[in-house]
């Protein structure tokens, strides 16, 4: 596989953009979700959709990954939501939330989703955070937030390091023609490599279905636009030589078949578990959890264990 190509796999499809197939669409607008939403108005003029579910004295954010959106996160959401309050986002520039001429880096993620909490008035707050996501709720635990009680990290972005030719690569590679130029049998081999198997599940089938109808909404062009400067960001801004400094209990979960983590072009003899346990290590208060036959979408392939663990982690810490 030549890097073009491999980079399709690295990138085009990290995770879901949609959930339920639909025959027309013209605009995200027109996407059904698994949750009712809400928008909010941010001070910086960000607008943020959300879904509330549940109730319970501890407020649970989840914050998706690259490509992605807040109906990626439905199956942890429907067990989580029995005891606590679950608020989904979708971040700035994806799914149903506004789109805008940002930098997309993860200190304008984290200052948006810290704006979100003061909007809201929520105290005692929860981070889970997947791939990006992951990268975003480090930098915010970084700030040490009076409000952040705990950490959870699902296949993070941020514990493997790159290095100045490896950020040249991407930058060379990850572009928005590559995304524009994806034919669908690509695509759907992307999807694939995000799972246990390296198979897309049956009941996961409607994100390629649903990719490929993306392409047809007025969002489409601003995706493929803005997913580099997200990919700049995290490289841009890393986390890693701060991980100490995190005072927060964390949670951290990867997938033991992860596809996408570590990447297999620039760090072909690197093991997840050698990422997993390189950033596990400088966190002082944390834990870490390789879940068998999952791949790098650990909520979808491993809700069962991931949920379960939250459970007993949140009682644990609390």
């Amino acid at each position: 596989m030549n890097s073009r190509g491999a980079v399709m796999v690295w990138f085009t499809c990290i995770l879901p953009f949609f959930l339920y197939s639909q025959t027309q669409v013209k605009s995200m607008e027109d996407i059904r979700y698994p949750f009712a939403v809400k928008k909010i108005s941010l001070p910086n003029q960000v607008s943020i959709a959300y879904a509330d579910e549940g109730k319970g004295k501890t407020t649970l954010i989840f914050i998706h990954g690259l490509g992605s959106y807040l109906p990626a996160w439905k199956k942890v959401v429907d067990e989580l939501r029995q005891d606590y309050r679950c608020i989904v986002v979708d971040l700035p520039g994806y799914g149903k939330s506004g789109q805008g001429d940002w930098s997309y880096d993860m200190a304008f993620f984290a200052d948006c989703i810290e704006a979100l909490v003061k909007k809201l008035k929520l105290r005692k707050v929860s981070l889970v955070g997947h791939s990006m996501g992951g990268q975003i709720s480090l930098t915010l635990a970084l700030r040490q937030p009076q409000w952040l009680q705990k950490l959870v990290l699902l296949a993070p972005a941020g514990f493997e390091t790159f290095t100045e030719a490896d950020r040249a690569w991407f930058t060379q590679y990850v572009t928005p023609a590559v995304f524009k130029a994806t034919p669908a049998a690509q695509i759907e081999r992307n999807f694939d490599v995000n799972f246990y198997g390296a198979k897309m599940p049956t009941d996961a089938r409607f994100m390629y279905e649903d990719r490929l109808l993306m392409r047809e909404t007025a969002e489409f062009d601003h995706y493929c636009n803005m997913i580099p400067k997200c990919v700049q960001g995290m490289l841009q801004q890393p986390v890693f030589e701060h991980l100490g400094e995190i005072k927060t209990p964390t949670l951290i979960f990867y997938g033991n078949e992860d596809l996408l983590i570590p990447n297999r072009i620039l760090h072909p003899k690197l093991s997840v578990e050698a990422v997993a346990k390189q950033g596990q290590q400088h966190i002082p208060n944390s834990q870490l959890v390789m879940v068998p036959q999952c791949g790098h979408f650990v909520l979808w392939d491993g809700a069962e264990t991931v949920t379960s663990s939250i459970r007993t982690f949140l009682k644990t810490h609390q």
